[in-house]
C-alpha cells in the first residue's frame, strides 16, 4: 500500500479491509477495482467486483458491528478513505449524499436477495 496525495494505492492481492475486523470508516474507489470476498469455511467466495466511484464498508458508518467481508485489490487501486466524522460532516453540508448512500445499499440488498431466491429455487418477489 502507498499513500498518496489522494487516497492509498494498493497492489494486486492486498486486503484493504478483513471479515470479522470492527470499522469505523467507509471507502470510495478512484481508480482500478476491488473483489469483495466472504468466507465459507477455509474458502473465500467473490460475490462482486466493485470499480471507480463505487463505495464500500459503509455499513461501518452506521451500525458497531464487524466488517460483514474481505474486500481485496484486484489488480492496483487507489481508495480514499472516509471517516465517520468527515462523513456525517459531509452530510450537513450536502444532505443529499446520505440519500445516495441508503441508495446503494438499497441496491445491493436487492441484489443479495435476488442471488438468495435464485439460490434456493424460489420467484417470490419481495420488497
Amino acid at each position: 500500500m502507498t499513500t498518496g496525495a489522494l487516497g492509498k494505492l494498493y497492489q494486486d492481492g492486498e486486503v484493504i479491509i478483513r471479515e470479522g475486523e470492527t470499522g469505523n470508516c467507509m471507502y470510495v474507489i478512484q481508480g482500478g477495482q476491488v473483489e469483495v470476498l466472504l468466507g465459507k469455511g477455509d474458502e473465500e467466495v467473490c460475490v462482486a467486483v466493485l470499480g471507480e466511484g463505487d463505495v464500500f464498508g459503509e455499513m461501518a458508518l452506521f451500525e458497531q458491528d464487524v466488517r460483514s467481508a474481505t474486500v481485496r485489490a484486484r489488480g492496483e487501486v487507489r481508495v480514499l478513505t472516509l471517516e465517520k466524522k468527515t462523513f456525517l460532516r459531509r452530510i450537513h453540508e450536502d444532505p443529499s449524499l446520505a440519500f445516495r448512500i441508503l441508495e446503494k445499499m438499497s441496491q445491493r440488498i436487492r441484489e443479495s436477495n435476488a442471488a438468495l431466491r435464485k439460490a434456493l429455487g424460489g420467484t417470490h418477489a419481495a420488497g
